[in-house]
């Protein structure tokens, strides 16, 4: 934002006067920092506090964690033959006492997510090995970055380094954000793709206005349909981070289509700034063809192009059912002689490519409706943490063991829970009640980034609550709230412009609260990281029945 006018210098004046005003206009909570090594500075400060909290005792527990069970061994079977494989009944004894010989048995496993995810654990495993730590060092360093990309995309949108570095510790110091990444899950991924993809369209914006005010001629004609952008580097960078989180979780699709029609909104309103007539008709076809290519075909290509381990042996899938039974959709093709040549291998793989991904879809929208967990809950109370998910526990340690010093009548407990720290949820809904007041009360866009991304990460859970799903998968939801208690932060800081007794309060409440954040995270530090606690201690955390 910053280097906006910087690159208008030498425009027209009338151009600029019809375009950068609206690019560069300001409500009043938005301060002006210019400085970009101060900002890089404070950036690289925020994102290492992270890896440390997050790289802390990170083999701990010694134990496969809720699913690690299933992403961890199937991580480890891609890198070892490119596809996941079934494993021996007692794989996951045999890997935690450091025997990997044996592990698996024949046929490839039926997995129900997609590889990327899987793919990047296992990058971690052949670092470190088929351990706790190898198993989850990619979740650590991801969630990590995650806290840095919230730092520049709250930076950008607030014009703030303060801000910026408020959004970040705010995401660092939350118990949600935390622990997933200190788990070999896949959630932590596509949280950080979908925020990668939102932060380049929001990049996009900036260079995209800036772009037209360079090139729309002086007095142009409302008839006009004002240049033609085709290419974005932006664009192409979020397409991209679209096809790697579809290439997580296919719950990325509705935040990739609902920020699509929101990219729509803002050409259109770039092209009305420029006088543009029925500028909302004109953008479809002058900027939302392109933006399809960019935000759709491509991440669709680069989704398929995840599966390359896959393809490259589907035939094993396809002797595998050989054997067993086709399947609702699979046909009698897979008995055939498998074809010659490079692109009839590929034309048939990827007809069972397509076969398979319908076979999941059954199994998520069909296979779990009969099913139950304990700690499956309605996303309708994942915003103010209704349901938690415990990840590990390890109860009724006597004390003098493992260093209890409960009473003698107590014990000591230790525990591993997916809850968000509630000064950050709490709010944070709060602050996404009032962004979707202020989109329409104040026309501001970086409140619409809001809403978009909280209902679009949020809402389709609803048509899934009939089968078990849990609150964690709100990590995707995380990063909107932030934004959100951003931008609020931002309105009770005051601008420049306000007296400075006004500022002096509003910076004394808005530092109160990154406070309470902190102090928030240290309370529930212990049974976020499976630490030594009795059991008196851990009641007071555990503040409702439902949290047990």
């Amino acid at each position: 934002m910053a280097g906006t006018a910087a690159r208008t210098q030498g425009l027209s004046r009338n151009a600029v006067g019809r375009v950068v005003p609206s690019l560069r206009r300001r409500s009043a909570s938005r301060l002006e920092d210019a400085d970009p090594v101060t900002g890089w500075v404070a950036t690289a400060a925020v994102t290492l506090l992270a890896l440390f909290l997050r790289l802390w005792h990170l083999g701990t527990p010694a134990a496969f964690s809720f699913d690690e069970t299933y992403y961890a061994k199937d991580a480890w079977s891609l890198l070892h033959f490119g596809y996941a494989r079934n494993y021996v009944a007692n794989a996951n004894d045999q890997i935690l006492d450091g025997n990997l010989h044996g592990l698996w048995s024949s046929g490839p496993e039926m997995i129900v997510h997609p590889e990327v995810g899987k793919w990047l654990i296992a990058s971690g495993e052949a670092v470190f090995g088929m351990n706790p730590f190898g198993w989850r060092f990619a979740s650590a360093i991801v969630g990590s970055l995650m806290v840095m990309v919230m730092v520049r995309l709250a930076r950008r949108m607030t014009g703030s380094t303060v801000l910026g570095v408020a959004g970040g510790l705010i995401m660092c110091l939350d118990g949600l954000q935390l622990v997933l990444s200190r788990l070999a899950l896949l959630d932590i991924f596509q949280a950080f793709f979908v925020l990668c993809a939102v932060s380049c369209l929001v990049a996009d914006r900036d260079w995209g206005r800036a772009r037209l005010a360079r090139l729309a001629p002086a007095g142009a004609s409302p008839s006009s349909w004002g240049p033609r952008l085709l290419w974005r580097p932006w664009r192409v960078a979020a397409g991209l981070m679209w096809g790697l989180g579809l290439g997580c979780k296919w719950g990325t699709l509705y935040v990739m289509l609902g920020f699509g029609l929101l990219v729509w909104a803002w050409d259109a309103g770039a092209r009305r700034r420029l006088g543009v007539d029925l500028s909302v008709w004109k953008a479809a076809v002058v900027d939302a063809l392109a933006a399809f290519g960019w935000l759709v075909v491509l991440p669709v290509l680069v989704y398929v192009a995840t599966w390359t381990g896959w393809l490259m042996n589907y035939h094993v899938y396809e002797a595998n059912l050989s054997r067993t039974q086709y399947g609702p959709y699979w046909g009698t093709y897979v008995t055939q002689k498998l074809p010659d040549g490079f692109f009839a291998n590929l034309a048939r793989g990827l007809r069972s490519l397509w076969h398979y991904h319908v076979s999941v879809y059954d199994f998520h929208t069909g296979g779990l409706t009969t099913a139950h967990h304990v700690y499956q809950s309605n996303p309708g109370g994942w915003l103010v943490l209704n349901r938690p998910v415990g990840v590990d526990a390890q109860l009724d340690i006597k004390p003098g063991e493992q260093g209890c010093t409960a009473p003698a009548d107590s014990t000591c407990l230790r525990q591993v829970l997916l809850l968000g720290n509630p000064a950050v949820w709490w709010a944070g809904t709060c602050a996404a009640i009032y962004a979707c007041l202020a989109w329409v009360a104040r026309r501001d866009w970086r409140y619409g980034v809001v809403v978009v991304g909280v209902l679009t990460s949020w809402l389709p859970w609803f048509r899934y609550d009939d089968r078990p799903i849990f609150s964690y998968y709100a990590i995707v939801t995380e990063p909107f709230l932030v934004l959100g208690l951003v931008l609020v932060l931002g309105r009770i800081w005051g601008s420049l412009s306000d007296s400075p007794r006004r500022r002096r309060y509003g910076v004394l409440v808005a530092g109160a609260y990154v406070v309470l954040v902190a102090l928030a995270f240290a309370w529930f530090w212990p049974i976020w990281t499976d630490q030594l606690i009795t059991t008196p201690h851990w009641l007071q955390r555990v503040w409702f029945h439902r949290w047990i």
